[in-house]
C-alpha cells in the first residue's frame, strides 16, 4: 500500500475534524459562551460561529422559557397548621455567561432554593389567608426567587401553585362552613323573595285601594251633580208652576173664588172630625152670597 497515500488520508481525516471543531452553527434561541484557554471571552451567535480548534471551548445555553415543577412541600403556616403545597415555576435565561459561570446545576439550585422560599413564606401568613390569596402567595414567591436567580443570570417570570392540601380536620371544617353558607343563602334568599311578594302585594293593594277611593270620589261627584241638576229642574219646574197658578189666579173673578171657598167649606164639613170651623170672613162671606144669589136672580128674570 502506498504510504503517501495514507498520509493524505490522515490528513484530510485531521482537516475534516479540525473543520468540524471549528465552525458551529448556532440556533436563533441559542447562544454559545466561549472560553479561550479557560477564560471567558463572551457570547456568540446566532447564525455560523468560528471556533480556534484545540484553544476554544463553547457551552450551549438556551434562552427559551422553562419550567421547574417543584414537588409537594410539607410547611407549616403562622397559626401552626400543616399543609402540603406544590407548585411551578417559569423561568427564562437572561444573561448565558452568568448562568454558565455563577451556577453550576440550575434546576437543583432552583428546586432547593423554591422549596425553602416556601415554607418561609407560607411560615407568614395564617391558614385562611393561605387558603383564599393564592395570587398574592404567587407574587410574593416569585419576587424572593427572583432576588436570587438574578445572580446567575435567570428571570423567574410566573410561579403558579397547583394545589394546597389542608389538614383533614379543617378540610371538614370547610365543608361544614361552606354547607352553612349555602344554606344561609338559601335562607337569605327565600326572606328576599318573599319580601319582594309581600311588597308587590302591598302595592298592588295600595293601588287597588286608591282607584277605588278615586271611583267613589268620581260616583259621588257624579250623584251630586246629578242631585243639583234634579233639583234645579225641580225648582225651575215649581217656579214655572207657581207663574202658572199666578197667572190663573189674576184672571178668576170674585164669583169663581165664592164657588171654590164653598165646595171648599163643603169638603171640611164632610170630613169626620168633630171640629167646628167658623170662617172669619163669615160677614164678608154673606155679602158675597147674598150679592151672588140678587145677581144670579137678576139675570134670571
Amino acid at each position: 500500500m502506498n504510504p503517501g497515500l495514507i498520509v493524505a488520508g490522515v490528513l484530510v481525516l485531521l482537516v475534516f475534524l479540525l473543520l468540524f471543531n471549528a465552525i458551529k452553527v448556532v440556533r436563533e434561541y441559542q447562544r454559545l459562551v466561549v472560553f479561550r484557554l479557560g477564560r471567558v471571552i463572551g457570547t456568540k451567535g446566532p447564525g455560523l460561529v468560528f471556533l480556534i480548534p484545540f484553544v476554544d471551548k463553547a457551552t450551549t445555553v438556551d434562552l427559551r422559557e422553562f419550567f421547574l415543577e417543584i414537588p409537594r412541600q410539607d410547611s407549616i403556616t403562622k397559626d401552626n397548621a400543616p399543609i402540603a403545597v406544590d407548585f411551578i415555576t417559569f423561568y427564562k435565561v437572561m444573561d448565558p455567561t452568568m448562568t454558565v459561570v455563577q451556577v453550576g446545576n440550575f434546576a437543583g439550585a432552583a428546586q432547593a432554593l423554591a422549596s425553602t422560599t416556601l415554607r418561609a413564606v407560607i411560615g407568614d401568613i395564617p391558614l385562611d389567608d393561605v387558603l383564599a390569596k393564592r395570587d398574592e402567595i404567587n407574587h410574593l414567591l416569585r419576587a424572593k426567587l427572583d432576588e436570587v436567580t438574578e445572580r446567575w443570570g435567570v428571570k423567574v417570570t410566573n410561579v403558579e401553585i397547583r394545589e394546597i392540601i389542608p389538614p383533614a380536620g379543617v378540610q371538614e371544617a370547610m365543608t361544614r362552613q361552606m354547607s352553612a353558607e349555602r344554606t344561609r343563602r338559601a335562607v337569605v334568599t327565600e326572606a328576599e323573595g318573599a319580601k319582594q311578594a309581600a311588597i308587590t302585594v302591598a302595592e298592588g293593594n295600595k293601588a287597588s285601594a286608591v282607584l277605588n277611593a278615586e271611583g267613589s270620589k268620581t260616583a259621588a261627584i257624579l250623584t251630586a251633580e246629578g242631585e243639583r241638576q234634579a233639583a234645579i229642574l225641580r225648582a225651575e219646574g215649581f217656579a214655572l208652576a207657581l207663574q202658572k197658578i199666578f197667572e190663573t189666579a189674576q184672571g178668576v173673578d170674585q164669583k169663581t173664588m165664592t164657588l171654590q171657598y164653598f165646595d171648599a167649606l163643603k169638603q171640611i164639613a164632610g170630613s169626620p172630625s168633630s171640629k167646628v170651623v167658623v170662617p172669619m170672613e163669615l160677614a164678608g162671606l154673606a155679602a158675597g152670597v147674598a150679592a151672588f144669589v140678587n145677581a144670579d136672580g137678576g139675570s134670571k128674570t
